[in-house]
């Protein structure tokens, strides 16, 4: 089974909407290279939903 990655964008990868609230960095979930998330506005949130993705798999 594919494992849950962390991806990080910068700069003008970061989308429009999150770079007009001043965030210069945003984070994505993706396996297999295909996000399962949404841009997540801190690593710290990237690495709980991982987390919870990953122990969901594990307990299916």
């Amino acid at each position: 089974m594919p494992k849950v990655q962390i991806m990080s964008v910068i700069g003008s990868a970061v989308p429009t909407s999150l770079r007009e609230l001043g965030l210069l960095a945003c984070w994505y979930l993706v396996r297999d290279g295909e996000p399962v998330s949404g841009p997540l506005t801190s690593l710290t949130a990237a690495q709980a939903l991982s987390q919870k993705i990953e122990q969901r798999v594990l307990h299916a």
